[in-house]
């Protein structure tokens, strides 16, 4: 109970902070070589509801061409786009929402705030704890499952929280980088969107 309530947030903010500095000069070159690419802001931001619903500004490394023509994303995602999904390099901004406490290491990834009025009761848990950075779904195929079983490895997290459980998830974490395993980067078709139970 001390690491869920105390412990956790105190080494998510300290090892963000080591973190920071130690990917910094990946961080300034990946945001020059975005600008160069994009032609615009490097980054991505976009509310995102957090822990007991809360919303905070996630902060993301773009990856698509901006929405001018309403085009679908996946004729919006570029090939960089696409290498950064890959290797979740466009993650690393989120150490800044780690630094701040919206976002822990370990948890349910933040998901879009419309979402919310589809959840039903039990995928609301998902909220009970802050977002994570990588999580139980993510290193059980990532984009690749079904909403229903994601949502069914938060809620499992959720009521599950132990440091012996964020230390395999992180271990599997490295393994799903550094393979690229889950991510539908090949073909640079995102997640879809969930619609409800209903459509579920």
């Amino acid at each position: 109970m001390m690491y869920k309530f105390f412990l956790k947030e105190i080494l998510d903010r300290v090892v963000a902070f080591i973190l920071l500095i130690f990917f910094l000069p990946i961080l300034l070159l990946v945001s020059l070589v975005s600008y160069i690419n994009f032609g615009s802001n490097p980054f991505f931001f976009q509310s995102r509801p957090g822990k007991n619903n809360k919303s905070f500004n996630l902060i993301k490394f773009k990856t698509m061409v901006d929405d001018e023509n309403n085009l679908p994303d996946i004729n919006r995602i570029t090939r960089y786009g696409s290498f950064l999904r890959k290797y979740s390099i466009d993650e690393l901004p989120e150490l800044f929402n780690i630094l701040k406490g919206d976002m822990s290491f370990i948890g349910p990834r933040p998901l879009l705030d419309k979402y919310l009025s589809r959840y039903s009761e039990f995928q609301l848990q998902r909220h009970n704890v802050k977002p994570g950075l990588t999580g139980l779904a993510q290193v059980n195929g990532r984009n690749q499952i079904s909403w229903k079983n994601r949502f069914r490895y938060d809620v499992f997290y959720v009521k599950n929280v132990s440091a012996k459980l964020d230390m395999k998830i992180l271990f599997d974490t490295f393994k799903v980088v550094f393979t690229g395993r889950g991510v539908n980067a090949s073909n640079k078709e995102p997640m879809s969107e969930f619609m409800g139970n209903n459509n579920n």
